[in-house]
């Protein structure tokens, strides 16, 4: 996560990286750059809070086992997360609205069965769904990313879809993201049959 400043908006940009989460009470902008992953712009406009999270989950899940399994928790913490610190910087649950990007498909998963962007956007539909908190947009799937700017205070986003010669290192920190959390699965199974 680092921060610059937009000529162009005359605001403070935020940029957050995979894995990690934003809020602001100060309209500032939130940016980053989402491929197979979800970014969550979440946002209260009465209040004019907003957070942005930007994550994936390490495996495909049943809808039942959302909630109880630990890659289904991965997704469910990141959310928790995001509303959690809304809620702290006097957002209120019951006014929240949600706008939805990613799920792309930009890698080649060594498990060909293990569609990870489809699953991402099945969880986060599920989830805020599950949650009450409407999507007001989503511009999710395809074979491309994106790179979005989020006005907390507006909910607003600007969102340019990105072409396969702009995002080679991006596709590379992604890359290197995805086999981190596939390492989480697989700890995750050893976990689970050695405690059978």
């Amino acid at each position: 996560m680092y921060k610059c400043f937009s000529s162009k908006y005359q605001r403070p940009v935020i940029v957050i990286e995979a894995g990690e989460y934003y809020i602001s009470t100060q309209g500032e902008i939130i940016s980053t750059i989402v491929g197979s992953c979800i970014c969550t712009c979440l946002y209260d406009p009465v209040h004019a809070v907003g957070g942005v999270n930007h994550f994936m989950l390490p495996a495909s899940l049943k809808s039942h086992e959302i909630l109880t399994t630990e890659m289904g928790r991965y997704g469910l913490y990141a959310m928790e997360l995001l509303i959690a610190e809304i809620m702290k910087s006097g957002g209120e649950r019951q006014l929240l609205k949600a706008k939805v990007f990613g799920g792309g498909r930009l890698l080649n998963y060594r498990l060909s069965h293990d569609n990870i962007p489809q699953f991402n956007i099945k969880f986060i539909n599920h989830f805020l769904k599950m949650e009450q908190i409407p999507i007001v947009n989503q511009d999710v799937g395809g074979d491309f990313g994106r790179k979005l700017y989020f006005f907390s205070d507006t909910g607003k986003v600007f969102v340019k879809k990105l072409l396969p010669q702009q995002y080679t290192e991006f596709k590379y920190v992604e890359a290197r993201y995805t086999e981190r959390l596939l390492r989480i699965k697989k700890n995750a199974k050893t976990r689970y049959f050695n405690h059978r």
